[in-house]
């Protein structure tokens, strides 16, 4: 057994639990295998998932993020874990401009003043219009995989149907492998949306997701047939607001240089035995 010092981190609601592992060098393996008990709400920390800041995988970054989901699966990549990470690393010698990698890719993120954090996702998303079990969807991965049900302003606080919709389309099929996040959203007036996401890995609703929020501004400016080059959206989530940034080139239906913004905030520090 180890003892390791961790923090509990949030990011409008969506919390994890955050390590530094240029202190202890535990690999992928070890990470994987303790994530589900620290995770655990009832015998551990509890939390969404477990981000790690990990020593410089490539040349060109500051460190290199490893997240995991509750179970310990991989989820790609997540937009609040990130901010959070930043701040973190913000808080341990890292500049107020920091690089890292998730997998192959290569992200940038500003602390700001008033202690929200920017990332800048490197991706290209081209949403599709699909159907599945008689739902009319929108797929559109943001760096990791979403689908998007748009839904009348009542339906968002039905939870338990949302939680069974999710779950019926989450190993759907047509999404395997490997399966999907789902998002419930309404859109407001103007440049407002509001959201509820069902979290692979977490297997219920969470207060927030950042690439979910993504995903769904994405969704929602396609759904609107809007052709504006640039677009900005508020993000409401039970958890908070995030606000997201994209380009749009309407000849290719591509959507680049997304930018997800939000709150980053340390909840408590401790000591555990891995």
């Amino acid at each position: 057994m180890t003892d390791i010092v961790f923090h509990k981190m949030e990011g409008a609601g969506n919390d994890f639990v955050v390590l530094d592992n240029r202190t202890y060098g535990f690999d992928l393996d070890e990470i994987i295998r303790f994530t589900p008990k620290l995770c655990d709400r009832k015998f551990g920390i509890g939390a969404d998932g477990i981000l790690v800041l990990q020593p410089a995988e490539k040349e060109e970054v500051d460190y290199t993020m490893i997240y995991r989901n509750a179970d310990g699966s991989d989820a790609g990549m997540c937009g609040n874990g990130a901010r959070c990470l930043v701040m973190f690393a913000f808080h341990n010698g890292f500049g107020a401009t920091q690089t890292f990698n998730v997998h192959k890719n290569v992200y940038e993120a500003e602390v700001h003043d008033d202690e929200s954090v920017s990332v800048h996702f490197p991706v290209h998303v081209t949403p599709e219009d699909v159907q599945i079990n008689e739902f009319d969807l929108v797929k559109a991965d943001a760096a990791t995989e979403h689908l998007i049900q748009f839904v009348e302003k009542a339906d968002l606080d039905k939870e338990d149907e949302l939680v069974q919709t999710g779950r019926s389309l989450r190993y759907h099929k047509d999404v395997e492998p490997p399966g999907s996040n789902v998002n419930f959203v309404h859109c407001e007036h103007g440049d407002s949306i509001s959201l509820q996401t069902y979290e692979r890995g977490v297997e219920d609703l969470t207060l927030a997701c950042g690439t979910g929020a993504l995903a769904s501004a994405i969704a929602a400016h396609h759904h609107m047939n809007r052709m504006e080059k640039r677009a900005k959206y508020q993000v409401k989530v039970k958890g908070g607001s995030l606000f997201v940034s994209f380009n749009f080139d309407p000849n290719t239906n591509t959507y680049h240089q997304l930018i997800l913004t939000g709150p980053a905030r340390f909840v408590f520090e401790g000591t555990i035995s891995v």
